[in-house]
């Protein structure tokens, strides 16, 4: 067996000559055959156009003469310095008046028969040591040719001889100097491949020592590299598959692509990585054979290229022809989920257009959108919002079939507006509207159908969803259903591969957590009951936002970055150019940053400058803020005015948090709960690479790391959904709500008949609903009113979800559905909202941050992660939630906060806590007033204990005695180990001295029993 490189050449070789047909040549035995100065096989090119176009070379000839080969020859030498092979290939070239085709694509149809004839007279093939230079006896490994023009090179590496790939790429880089070589010079060779037996890498621009290789790996189970091959090389997909001809032909006519960029006229070579070709033909074939009518999710990861994937994808569909020669779809719409026309995607497409009217991007009104639909535009570009605006504007759309490439499908299908989606485009759109009278004939019953109908899926419709985070919702949509029941991608490029490539950096492995320790002040001496889980929300945001804490927060966030963040990805002389990005919780968090990070950036001399981004106007103070009006330019700008040199922190809330690519972007200082998608699409606004950029940090001011690596789990590999959701959940919220008996089942047909009955007025709607409300008004306590309120909102949210995906179709589930929303938009808002009393009773008496976590947040290797269907009761009311005193509420949450305590501490605290449940006054007052009572004279007596007790533990006494924080949090932990032992403190905590006596409290309940 021959295990040396020439050895894994000739097998090679012979796969190309043997399978594909190729035509070989040893460059070392028929020296003569490529032509070094015009970077050509002179007898294949001409053999290709006297075969196929003789008429016009006869007609050439009849003007050049003798002349005509070396004329000819000169010619296309020129043309091809100046546009480049790829360019050559698909437009062909003119010599005095005369058009040749330098090579043949397949045609869309095989309406054409010499179309189809001339695209087997193609030419393939493939040279081995090829010497390309006229400097020197330099030879690359292999060459393949399409009709005498070069097209990829190889570099080959066997590992049995101890060399790989990266072997291959240093010789590219170290030995391949293109300066003066026709062969290596950029768009001559269209692709450079560094080859060993198991991984490929490819670049498109041979630049000495600065030239980057990019992987053309498969993946092998959601990580990079490619899987196992039983029979041979893992790397051998690439000429088994690539090199097919038919595929060759496929990637020159379709994917490989010249960019240009618009301000600095740089171009670039995009040669498509393999994932994006291979997901690009599978949607394709499956497209093609099946016609209209399906759902595709193609879970690819942040640096998969998405853009690039969508534009070829649009493309293909736009001129994609079944079997028998029928167009697939009429028009290619491509949704984008930002309110803001992605700029990015549009232009990637309108590059990728061949002729003039194929792209038409809707960044106006929508009645643009209207005239593009009428029209049939081939590709048509615009944002889900507008959908809503057309639904009355559409013409006659009956028959027509539509591909709906949906970018970050997540939150662009789930809803309400993807039925107005489909209202707009399936077949079913007003049933009847088309007969000569222009009248609706249905009746209500037809109407709710229709209705119903348009959130399935329809024969006319397929939808494209591209993410990078799945939700259950996106994979029972899109997803395709296994046998088992679970829904995977259609596609799927993990993180984890696009990690392990180099495509995004790990914003995981450099992430710091910080815990905030805090003790507030109860100001009133009266207790007041709150709901504890949203007294502490408002308690926390009371802390989030207090002057001291935004203050303390930004040193070290402004600090930080001084001090290291500022170095980072240095420019070639040195200078760092790393920016930074500030997560809140809110708009008035963010207000209060920026002029908090105005004011310490002055105090402390920094050359900084930090932008602020948020949404609408908001007033603090007295005083009303906009981004504009912080930033001092218009919020257009502020994407733009963040990529300068002279700013370098963007305080955000909400916006720039998805859809931001800032490859200058380092850190991210993070004050704000995140968890699952939010977390992943937020923290991966760092992961885009850059030349200088090695690495990321996170500094995050609330959130554990272990929930944060839990919310990446899913989407490391792929994500997929263990079952579908249970349709009949929508059954037992329509029985919940029928059990309040606000309303009848006739008045729900009434109004759901009325609202989609064209031409009625709203007015008709009013009495109807009007008078459930008021049977509303009269459920009995805040409470119902709320759990009826839930119930409602949750069963909107369910059915728009639901009814895109169940099996079967019900009337009465679309009536309950219709007249619901119009009902909730009636209803008198509840009174959740905690009184903002809660605040006003509260202070801030101590403060301080602590790390907690500092390193890499480790994803494990799980073949992909799961995802559960959604809950059995994922809407409903709240609980009825316990209202606990406000002293009490405070204990638990400073205990949560607060100092663990070594052995010595805890002997110190033991004693302590003795004398104060033996304290005569502590026991007389437990046995007479309620909890607080006495936690109020534990706290007044505490100091005078803990002085008998200095001697015991003097830096322990000091400690406390010091910090008001610390010491607030040892008498809280105290308090909560001696009350339970004190003599009467078996009644509820809060209970007033009434209430344990039997008498009742405030509520006018009865009391739980004496003592």
């Amino acid at each position: 067996m021959d295990i040396s490189e020439k050895g894994f050449e000739d097998q090679i070789e012979a796969y190309l000559r043997d399978v594909h047909g190729y035509r070989s040549h040893d460059g070392r035995k028929t020296a003569g055959r490529y032509d070094v100065a015009n970077c050509l096989d002179v007898d294949l090119l001409l053999e290709f156009l006297t075969a196929t176009q003789p008429a016009a070379w006869q007609q050439l000839l009849d003007q050049h003469g003798t002349a005509l080969r070396q004329k000819f020859l000169d010619r296309l030498t020129k043309q091809r310095k100046r546009h480049g092979t790829l360019h050559l290939l698909r437009n062909g070239i003119k010599d005095y008046g005369v058009y040749f085709d330098l090579a043949y694509f397949r045609p869309a149809t095989t309406l054409n028969p010499e179309h189809q004839a001339n695209y087997g007279k193609n030419i393939f093939s493939v040279m081995r040591q090829v010497q390309y230079s006229a400097k020197n006896n330099n030879s690359i490994d292999m060459v393949l040719f399409l009709n005498g023009l070069p097209i990829a090179t190889l570099e080959l590496k066997n590992k049995l001889t101890g060399q790989n790939a990266i072997n291959a790429i240093v010789q590219y880089q170290k030995d391949r100097d293109p300066r003066g070589e026709p062969l290596l010079a950029f768009k001559r060779c269209l692709v450079h491949f560094a080859v060993d037996g198991d991984e490929v890498y490819m670049t498109t621009h041979l630049r000495g020592a600065a030239t980057y290789f990019l992987p053309f790996n498969q993946g092998r189970d959601g990580a990079a590299g490619n899987p196992i091959n039983p029979h041979g090389y893992a790397s051998s997909y690439l000429w088994a598959e690539i090199f097919a001809p038919d595929n060759l032909l496929e990637l020159l006519a379709h994917f490989i692509h010249l960019e240009t960029d618009l301000d600095s006229q740089r171009e670039k070579l995009i040669f498509p990585r393999y994932h994006q070709r291979d997901a690009v033909r599978q949607l394709i074939a499956h497209a093609r054979t099946h016609g209209p009518g399906h759902n595709y999710l193609i879970q690819h990861s942040a640096g998969s290229g998405k853009s690039n994937s969508i534009a070829w994808l649009a493309h293909r569909l736009s001129s994609l022809h079944d079997d028998a020669n029928r167009r697939v779809f009429d028009s290619v719409i491509v949704i984008t989920d930002r309110r803001i026309l992605d700029r990015q995607l549009r232009d990637t497409i309108l590059q990728f257009e061949r002729q003039t009217g194929i792209v038409q991007a809707i960044d106006q009104h929508s009645s643009q959108l209207a005239e593009a639909l009428e029209s049939g535009s081939p590709i048509i570009v615009t944002t889900l919002q507008k959908f809503p605006f057309v639904v009355d504007k559409v013409g006659q759309l009956a028959g027509r079939r539509f591909a709906i490439i949906a970018d970050e499908a997540h939150s662009s299908q789930t809803g309400e507006t993807s039925k107005s989606l489909k209202q707009v485009l399936g077949d079913n759109h007003l049933p009847g509207s088309s007969e000569a009278s222009g009248k609706v004939v249905e009746d209500g019953e037809d109407l709710i159908n229709t209705s119903m109908a348009a959130r399935g899926q329809q024969p006319n419709l397929s939808f494209f969803a591209f993410t990078a985070t799945p939700k259950q919702k996106t994979l029972e949509l899109f997803g395709v259903k296994r046998s088992d029941g679970s829904y995977h991608p259609s596609h799927l490029y993990s993180m984890r591969q696009a990690i392990e490539e180099g495509f995004i950096l790990d914003v995981l492995a450099n992430y710091t957590t910080h815990q905030t320790f805090f003790n507030l002040l109860k100001t009133i001496e009266d207790d007041p009951r709150y709901p504890k889980s949203k007294a502490i929300g408002q308690m926390k945001r009371f802390v989030g936002l207090h002057e001291f804490t935004i203050a303390r927060k930004t040193a070290i966030m402004v600090d930080h970055f001084w001090h290291t963040t500022r170095h980072r990805i240095p420019t070639p002389k040195g200078v760092g150019q790393a920016k930074a990005m500030v997560v809140t919780s809110s708009r008035l968090h963010a207000i209060r940053y920026k002029l908090a990070f105005d004011k310490y950036i002055k105090q402390q001399g920094y050359p900084l400058k930090a932008l602020v981004a948020f949404s609408g106007e908001v007033e603090d103070g007295g005083k009303k803020y906009t981004e504009a009006g912080m930033n001092g330019f218009p919020d257009t700008q502020t994407a733009g005015a963040f990529d300068k040199p002279d700013c370098h922190f963007l305080i955000v809330a909400e916006k720039f948090q998805t859809g931001f690519d800032q490859p200058l972007l380092h850190t991210m200082y993070v004050d704000k709960v995140l968890s699952g998608v939010n977390a992943v699409q937020t923290l991966s606004r760092l992961n885009r690479t850059h030349p200088a950029k090695t690495e990321t940090m996170v500094l995050d001011f609330v959130n554990e790391a272990e929930h944060i690596r839990q919310s990446f789990q899913p989407y490391y590999e792929a994500t997929l959904l263990s079952e579908g959701s249970d349709p009949n959940k929508l059954y037992d919220i329509y029985d919940e709500l029928g059990d309040f008996n606000l309303y009848t089942d006739d008045e729900v047909r009434q109004v759901a008949e009325l609202f989609l009955t064209q031409g009625e007025k709203a007015a008709k709607l009013q009495p109807l609903l009007k008078t459930v409300v008021t049977r509303f008004t009269y459920l009995p306590g805040a409470e119902q009113k709320d759990h009826f309120r839930s119930l409602l909102q949750g069963y909107i949210r369910l059915y728009a979800f639901l009814s895109q995906v169940m099996p079967f179709q019900d009337a009465d589930l679309e009536r309950l559905y219709l007249f619901a929303r119009l009902l909730n938009r009636m209803l008198p808002r509840g009174r959740n909202q905690l009184p903002l009393s809660v605040q006003e009773n509260i202070d801030l008496e101590s403060y301080r941050i602590q790390q907690t976590h500092s390193g890499p947040l480790a994803l494990e290797q799980q073949n992909g992660g799961v995802l559960d269907p959604l809950s059995e009761h994922p809407v409903g009311g709240e609980d009825e939630e316990i209202k606990e005193p406000l002293s009490q509420i405070l204990a638990e949450l400073n205990e949560r906060f607060g100092t663990e305590f070594d052995d010595g501490d805890k002997v110190f605290f033991a004693e302590l806590s003795t004398r104060l449940a033996n304290h005569e006054s502590i026991q007389h007052s437990a046995r007479v007033n309620s909890k607080e009572h006495v936690r109020l004279l534990f706290e007044s007596l505490f100091p005078g204990v803990l002085q008998t007790m200095i001697e015991s533990n003097f830096d322990l006494y000091k400690r406390i005695t010091d910090s008001a924080e610390f010491r607030q949090t040892v008498i809280a932990m105290l308090f909560e180990e001696v009350y339970p032992h004190l003599p009467g403190s078996y009644q509820l905590p809060g209970r007033s001295v009434l209430a344990a006596a039997g008498r009742g409290d405030e509520t006018g309940e009865e009391g739980e029993g004496g003592g």
